[in-house]
C-alpha cells in the first residue's frame, strides 16, 4: 500500500490546543460557554424573526439566514473542537475530514455572499426608499438566498477538491483543531504552489467580489446620506446600516487574514488564534450586534421573553 493510500484509509489526527497543556479544561469552559451562547442566541434570533411578523421583511429575513449560515459553520467545528479540548488527540478519517472543509469552507463562502446581499438590501431602503416594497419583492429576495447559498457550495466545493487531490504522505498530524487550508497545506508532501494559488484566487473572489458588492452599495448609501439636510435625517439612516457594517468588518477582516496570506506567513498559534475567533466569537457577534442596536428586535425579544409575540403587520 502506498504512504498516500496509507494516509487515505488512517485519516488524520487534530493535535489542535495539545501543546496548551492544563490550559485546556479552562479552554474548554470558555469555548463551550461561548459557543452555547452562540448557538442559543443565533437559533433565537430565528425564531423570533420567524413567529413576529413585524420582522416579516427583507432585511431581517436576510439576517435570519446568516444566522442559519452561522449556526451550520460552527455545527460541523465546534463540537469536534471541544471534544479535541478533553480528549486530546482526535482521529478524523480522510473522507471526514474533506467532508468538513466542503461545508465549512461553503457556510463561509455562503456568509460573505449573504452579507453582500444584506448590503444591497441597505442600498434600495436608503436610497430607493419609495421604491423598496417593488424592488425587494418576496420572489427577488428568495432568489438572491439560493444564489448565496449555491454560490458558496460550488467555492466551497472547489476549494476542497484543490487541497484534496494532493498526496498527503509526510504526516496525519494536523496542526490545529479543524480541517482548515493552511494545515492541510502543510500535510502536503509535493509541491503546493498551484494549490495555493487555486485557494487564493478561489479565496480572492470570494471576498473580492463580495466586499466589493458591500463597498459599491455603501458608497451609493454614503452619498444618499450625506444628501439628507437634516442631521437627525443622517443619524437614522446610518443607524439602519450601522449593525451590518460592524459584523462585515469584523467577518472580512479575519477572512482575509487567514486566506490571503502566502503558506510561508502561517503560525500554528496564532493561526488558532484567528481560527477560534473566526468560528467562536464571529458567529456570536451577528445577534449580539444586531439585538444591541436595532430597537425592532429589542422589542421581539422582549415580547419573546415575556411569552407574547405582537401578531401587528
Amino acid at each position: 500500500m502506498s504512504s498516500t493510500n496509507a494516509t487515505f484509509w488512517r485519516g488524520f489526527i487534530f493535535l489542535g490546543f495539545s501543546s496548551f497543556g492544563e490550559l485546556q479544561l479552562l479552554l474548554f469552559a470558555l469555548f463551550f460557554s461561548l459557543y452555547l451562547i452562540t448557538l442559543s442566541s443565533n437559533i433565537f434570533i430565528i425564531i423570533v424573526i420567524r413567529l413576529n411578523s413585524n420582522l416579516h421583511t427583507p432585511m431581517y429575513l436576510f439576517l435570519s439566514f446568516l444566522s442559519f449560515s452561522e449556526t451550520c459553520y460552527t455545527l460541523g467545528i465546534i463540537p469536534r473542537m471541544l471534544s479535541g479540548l478533553v480528549m486530546g488527540d482526535q482521529a478524523i478519517s480522510f473522507v471526514g475530514c474533506a467532508a468538513q472543509m466542503f461545508f465549512s469552507a461553503s457556510w463561509a463562502c455562503t456568509n460573505c455572499f449573504l452579507l453582500s446581499v444584506m448590503g444591497f438590501d441597505r442600498y434600495v431602503a436608503i436610497c430607493t426608499p419609495l421604491h423598496y416594497a417593488n424592488l425587494m419583492h418576496p420572489t427577488l429576495c428568495a432568489q438572491l438566498v439560493g444564489i448565496s447559498f449555491l454560490s458558496g457550495y460550488l467555492f466551497g466545493l472547489g476549494m476542497t477538491l484543490v487541497i484534496f487531490h494532493l498526496p498527503f504522505c509526510s504526516s496525519h498530524e494536523i496542526q490545529h483543531f479543524f480541517c482548515d487550508t493552511p494545515p492541510m497545506l502543510n500535510l502536503a508532501c509535493d509541491d503546493t504552489g498551484l494549490s495555493e494559488l487555486g485557494i487564493f484566487i478561489l479565496s480572492l473572489l470570494v471576498l473580492l467580489v463580495s466586499f466589493s458588492l458591500i463597498t459599491l452599495s455603501y458608497a451609493y448609501i454614503l452619498a444618499a446620506i450625506l444628501s439628507i439636510p437634516s442631521a437627525e435625517g443622517r443619524k437614522k439612516a446610518f443607524s439602519t446600516c450601522a449593525s451590518h457594517l460592524i459584523v462585515v468588518l469584523i467577518h472580512y477582516g479575519c477572512a482575509s487574514f487567514m486566506y490571503l496570506r502566502p503558506k510561508a506567513s502561517y503560525s500554528l498559534d496564532r493561526d488558532q488564534l484567528i481560527a477560534v475567533t473566526y468560528t467562536v466569537v464571529t458567529p456570536l457577534l451577528n445577534p449580539i450586534v444586531y439585538s444591541l442596536r436595532n430597537r425592532a428586535v429589542q422589542m421581539a425579544l422582549r415580547n419573546a421573553f415575556q411569552g407574547r409575540f405582537l401578531g401587528k403587520g
